[in-house]
């Protein structure tokens, strides 16, 4: 595997490959890697001749400095995992290669982003949208690989793709899950041992609420119990616990063939996600 820091260099690398004919997958990720990300390395693997990986904490997705500022940065344990994982290249760039002096453009999706987390992260989808269609062109790739644990971040990346007709498949990776239930995720290295032994909570939570639903049960009635089951595990406060479509984003009051749960909520002072499909 090998590392390139500029897009020039990427280019060169991605070019040459497709000269020969070689189908190219692209892991875009923000570092930090766990074996959920290493799945979507291996399913690209499968998949593709040639694989890039990216590691670029992106500043333009972060409502909060100091969010930005603890966000982990490991990059040479990283780059050891994903040459495990068979990566052909990795591509970390510096803030100005993909943010140069003047930029001045910002791609905007509504729809699937306009909720949950666009609500509650103002702007952060706008970071989201305009880093990965840049990574998306920079990289030239055939096909993208995504986690479904970041289900409306998927649904936004398959809506810009369709939107702006770039020439990538999108590809949703199951979620992967601690043997507690808990969905891996970068951000579980902020929790302290209690908080940790707690966060399975969330997941339990949509779990028993999706079971009440299929049961019969009331969808008000099944949310405001998983709200109040979070909250009494020691979670500090919840930014939502909804039943939406799982295309439009759009909430349901009844359950369909297509819907999914999704919540968000605070421990420790770590913002966790999850969804799961109803």
């Amino acid at each position: 595997m090998r590392t390139v820091r500029t897009v020039a260099a990427l280019r060169k690398a991605v070019t040459a490959w497709k000269a020969d004919g070689a189908a190219i997958g692209v892991v875009p990720t923000m570092g930090a890697l766990h074996a959920g990300h290493l799945g979507l390395a291996a399913a690209a693997r499968r998949d593709c001749d040639r694989v890039v990986a990216t590691i670029f904490v992106n500043p333009a997705q972060f409502d909060n400095p100091e969010d930005l500022a603890r966000y982990p940065r490991r990059e040479r344990a990283d780059a050891a995992m994903l040459r495990r994982a068979g990566v052909d290249l990795l591509f970390a760039p510096p803030p100005e290669e993909v943010y140069p002096a003047g930029f001045a453009t910002t791609v905007h999706v509504g729809g699937p982003a306009a909720r949950m987390e666009g609500a509650h992260r103002p702007g952060h989808f706008d970071g989201v949208a305009t880093v990965v269609t840049k990574l998306l062109m920079m990289t030239m790739a055939d096909r993208a690989y995504f986690g479904e644990k970041d289900w409306q971040q998927l649904q936004v990346v398959r809506r810009l793709v369709a939107d702006l007709n770039l020439p990538v498949a999108v590809v949703g990776c199951p979620t992967l899950r601690e043997a507690d239930g808990l969905a891996m995720s970068s951000r579980n290295r902020g929790l302290a041992p209690a908080a940790r032994a707690a966060a399975p909570a969330l997941h339990a939570a949509l779990s028993e609420a999706a079971a009440a639903i299929r049961s019969g049960a009331d969808v008000g009635a099944a949310l405001g119990a998983a709200r109040a089951a979070i909250l009494a595990a020691g979670f500090e406060r919840i930014d939502y616990v909804d039943l939406c479509d799982g295309l439009s984003l759009e909430p349901v009051a009844a359950p369909g063939a297509a819907a999914r749960l999704f919540a968000a909520a605070w421990l420790d002072g770590v913002r966790l996600i999850d969804n799961i499909a109803l």
